[in-house]
């Protein structure tokens, strides 16, 4: 009967269409209020059909419009656009490598140290004090596909999909933590942030897929906030008549979506004191890794990140350093090349600065207890795109040939200059054990489909061979590979029982046999 009457107040246009509940227009006050607002801020034009839609139109619009403040919207539009001079002025940009004793690199820490860290971190596993945040806001569009990017599948033998693998990674590591302290049911809550796009597909691929053998109390799938999209003169576009146009505000926004979820709540509750964050396109990222988890929490601070070795002086990555005195990422464009092409001093043989940015971080709860006090310091920075809108004059949708405003963003990052370098650390791991970005479509010939599935393979193959297992292939370079499931082997543990055997490649080790 619901459904029915449902269907019928749809037909009537009394329903919202994304809820399938009866839409409630504002009421005249209400709607006079949100006018004066902005109308005052000088974007009264988002109302210019208003009074031409469905109940359900108006109720949609006017929620939408009610969630944003334009006159901040035209603040950080300006600031974006116009950014304030540096406090250094016109002091030269000072850039140094972070202070070694912010820094361990696995390519050369003792094997005790690394073992040290490894298992406080399962013992803050086992305490119930870690939790992961994933970023996967994006869609596989380069990709060739509308999915969310963590479900696509990049033709491993099991065909698996990336959120998958991270999922049975997150497992392993609770069956580790079990292992090591004796005790039973530690859990790791994993907090997937979506966007809106990409919010319901991600739910309905977890529900789809049982939440891969992790407890669906433990998952909790969270959606990062919009911005309007802004015209290049400053006024806000609508997509539709109904419809304002937005777009997601960047991995920065996690940490305001963090608050407005209430993910810091649930930590909280939990006890939560160490959290992982890293991006879902990494198909060789460690997550929950404790090693990173105890070299941080070793260290005492507030926000730890991963790096690799920068491949050469021309590779286009952003670098993790100092910038005037503060921990900063400085993008590849921003450094000339005397600068990139820089010599450390004590190993000639290495660059200066070659700690390149792989979004994978550590952060204390503490420092997420902070967030109100510097959320609104973080910047917003300007995409610029062509936006599809509706002219106003004529109401006729446009579909620009070229840039006609910007998208704006934050990026995670822009938090570390707000630290000083005793509360940040930095970790170098091995990039074919950790680092594989799937960024391009299939055949492109670098971070791909293909290569993520080789890099893959490849570990596993130096798994097997580093415990005295024999690989074999007839086939091409591509066949030699062993795909290790992570519900076996979290990082190359536990294989011994493949000392001696030969394995045929391509292979999958799904289990201990």
């Amino acid at each position: 009967m619901a459904a029915t009457f449902n269907n019928l107040l749809d037909k009537l246009h009394l329903t919202s269409k994304e809820e399938g509940v009866p839409a409630v227009e504002p009421t005249e006050g209400e709607l006079k209020e949100l006018r004066q607002k902005y109308a005052e801020a000088g974007q009264d034009h988002v109302f210019a059909f208003y009074d031409d839609l469905s109940t359900s139109e108006k109720a949609g619009l006017f929620e939408r419009l009610k969630s944003f403040d334009p006159k901040y919207i035209n603040e950080i539009t300006e600031k974006a656009l116009h950014p304030a001079q540096s406090s250094h002025g016109s002091q030269e940009t000072k850039l140094e490598p972070l202070p070694e004793a912010a820094t361990a690199s696995i390519l050369d820490s003792r094997d005790e140290d690394i073992q040290s860290w490894y298992t406080s971190g399962l013992e803050y596993v086992s305490k119930g004090q870690v939790a992961v945040v994933l970023m996967a806001g994006g869609q596989g569009t380069r990709l060739g596909s509308s999915d969310p990017k963590g479900c696509f599948n990049i033709g491993l033998p099991s065909q698996k999909s990336l959120f998958q693998i991270q999922a049975e990674r997150i497992w392993k590591v609770q069956q580790l933590a079990e292992k090591q302290s004796g005790k039973k049911d530690i859990f790791i809550p994993w907090y997937v942030m979506t966007s809106g796009p990409t919010r319901r597909a991600t739910e309905q691929y977890f529900e789809g897929h049982d939440y891969f053998g992790l407890q669906k109390d433990n998952v909790s799938i969270f959606e990062q906030g919009v911005l309007p999209c802004i015209s290049n003169d400053g006024k806000i576009l609508l997509e539709s008549k109904s419809k304002v146009a937005v777009a997601p505000d960047g991995n920065g926004g996690i940490y305001q979506a963090l608050l407005t979820s209430n993910v810091r709540t649930d930590m909280r509750k939990r006890g939560i004191q160490h959290i992982h964050a890293y991006c879902v396109d990494n198909c060789l990222v460690k997550v929950a890794d404790p090693v990173f988890i105890g070299f941080a929490a070793s260290k005492d601070v507030d926000i730890a990140t991963k790096v690799v070795r920068k491949r050469n002086a021309k590779e286009s990555v952003g670098l993790i350093l100092q910038k005037n005195g503060k921990p900063d990422v400085v993008e590849y464009s921003e450094i000339d090349d005397a600068t990139a092409e820089a010599k450390d001093s004590k190993q000639p043989d290495l660059l200066k600065f070659r700690a390149a940015n792989i979004v994978n971080h550590y952060y204390s709860f503490r420092f997420l207890e902070s967030i109100e006090d510097w959320a609104h310091k973080l910047p917003h920075h300007v995409a610029r795109k062509k936006i599809p809108h509706v002219d106003i004059e004529k109401g006729a949708t446009i579909k620009p040939d070229k840039p006609n405003g910007i998208k704006l963003e934050q990026f995670v990052f822009d938090v570390f200059p707000l630290l000083s370098l005793e509360k940040f650390a930095c970790m170098e791991v091995k990039r074919e054990d950790e680092f594989s970005p799937l960024k391009n479509a299939k055949g492109t010939g670098e971070d791909d489909p293909d290569t993520s599935k080789q890099d893959i393979l490849n570990q596993g193959r130096r798994w097997v061979q580093n415990v005295g297992g024999i690989v074999e292939s007839e086939g091409t370079p591509e066949e030699t590979g062993v795909e290790v499931s992570p519900l076996v082997s979290y990082g190359g543990e536990g294989l011994e029982f493949l000392s001696s055997r030969t394995i045929k490649a391509p292979a999958v080790i799904e289990k201990e046999d």
